[in-house]
């Protein structure tokens, strides 16, 4: 942590921020591997909703 002092006398710290990583092109999630987690939501918000129209009688 870096503290600087100011005019006044007061001390003023500063959090030690972590490295910057850059993203190269290519090296991320490609294609169905970036969607599974969307598809895997939609997929379980469905079923909650089957299941809690199973409950409660249909219509």
């Amino acid at each position: 942590m870096a503290v600087t002092r100011e005019d006044g006398g007061r001390l003023n710290a500063f959090a030690k921020e972590p490295r910057m990583q850059f993203v190269e092109p290519g090296s991320g999630p490609e294609g169905l591997q970036r969607l599974l987690p969307y598809l895997l939501g939609g997929v379980l918000v469905v079923a909650m909703v089957a299941v809690a129209f199973g409950i409660s009688g249909g219509a």
